[in-house]
C-alpha cells in the first residue's frame, strides 16, 4: 500500500533514492522495482533486516531491471550518513510526527538532495488524526508514537522554511480512517472486536483484490477523510545552474 503517488513523482531507472524511515520498506521496494538506486534506512535495525531480506529475495525473483540496486541499513535521521547532494529523489512517509525536531530532519533531507532533486513527505492528516487522538490517549501517548498534529499549512511552511518548493499536495488511504477510529473506540491493542475484525477484512480484501468500487470510493472520499497527507516539492538549484 503506497501513499506516495509515483504519477505525480516521477521516478527514472537510475535515480538515487534514499527512503529515510523506511519501516517495514513499502516504498523502497517500489523503487527498486522501478529501477532505482536505493537506499532504506530507518533506526529499528529488525526491521531493517527483514527489508534487506526481502531486498535480497526480490534481486532472486527478478523483479528489479538490470542496473537496480538496494542497500538497507540502520541511521539516524539528525545525523545521516552521506554527503551533500548524494541523492536525487528523498522519501520520508509517516515519519515527521515520530520526531521532537522535524525542522532539524527537513534540513538534513534537504542537505543530501541534490539541487534540482525532488522529496516526497507524508504525514497524518490533521482532522482524522484529531478524532483519533479524542478518542484514544493510549494511540499516541506511547513511546515513539506520534508526537504532534500537522495542519497542512503548517508542514508546507516547514518545507518552505527548509529550503524546498513545493508543487502539489493530496490525501491518500480515505478507507483506513474509519478502520483507526474503531481501534481507538474499541482499544488501540484490542484486535478481538468484531467492529474492527471486519473492517479488517474489508482492508485485506481491498489491498489483494484491488475491486474497482473502493478504487473509487477511496478516490472520492480522499479529500475529505484521507487519513495521509502528502507533499511533493523540489530542491531549488543555484541561480547559475537556473540560468545554464
Amino acid at each position: 500500500m503506497l501513499t506516495v503517488d509515483f504519477s505525480r513523482f516521477p521516478l527514472a531507472p537510475g535515480d538515487r533514492v534514499l527512503d529515510l524511515g523506511c519501516g517495514a520498506g513499502r516504498h523502497a521496494f517500489e523503487c527498486y522495482r522501478r529501477g532505482a538506486q536505493v537506499v532504506a534506512l530507518d533506526r529499528n535495525g529488525e526491521e531493517i533486516r527483514e527489508v534487506a531480506k526481502w531486498f535480497a529475495a526480490m534481486k532472486e525473483a527478478g523483479e528489479a531491471p538490470a542496473g537496480a540496486t538496494a542497500t538497507a541499513m540502520e541511521g539516524d535521521a539528525l545525523a545521516l550518513p552521506f554527503p551533500d547532494d548524494s541523492f536525487d529523489v528523498v522519501i520520508i512517509s509517516e515519519v515527521m510526527e515520530h520526531i521532537p525536531d522535524d525542522k532539524g530532519v527537513l534540513a538534513e533531507m534537504v542537505r543530501v538532495l541534490r539541487p534540482g532533486g525532488r522529496i516526497a513527505v507524508t504525514v497524518p492528516r490533521y482532522g482524522p488524526e484529531k478524532v483519533c487522538w479524542a478518542l484514544s490517549d493510549a494511540y499516541h501517548e506511547v513511546e515513539g508514537g506520534h508526537i504532534r498534529i500537522y495542519r497542512a499549512d503548517e508542514l508546507l511552511e516547514k518545507m518552505r522554511g527548509a529550503g524546498l518548493r513545493p508543487y502539489g499536495t493530496h490525501h491518500a488511504h480515505a478507507l483506513h480512517s474509519p478502520y483507526w477510529w474503531l481501534k481507538c473506540a474499541f482499544g488501540v491493542d484490542n484486535d478481538r472486536a468484531l467492529p474492527v475484525r471486519a473492517y479488517h477484512q474489508l482492508l485485506v480484501w481491498d489491498i489483494m483484490k484491488k475491486p474497482l468500487a473502493t478504487r473509487l470510493a477511496e478516490r472520492a472520499l480522499n479529500p475529505v477523510i484521507g487519513k495521509s497527507f502528502v507533499a511533493y516539492a523540489t530542491k531549488p538549484r543555484a541561480p547559475r545552474e537556473e540560468r545554464a
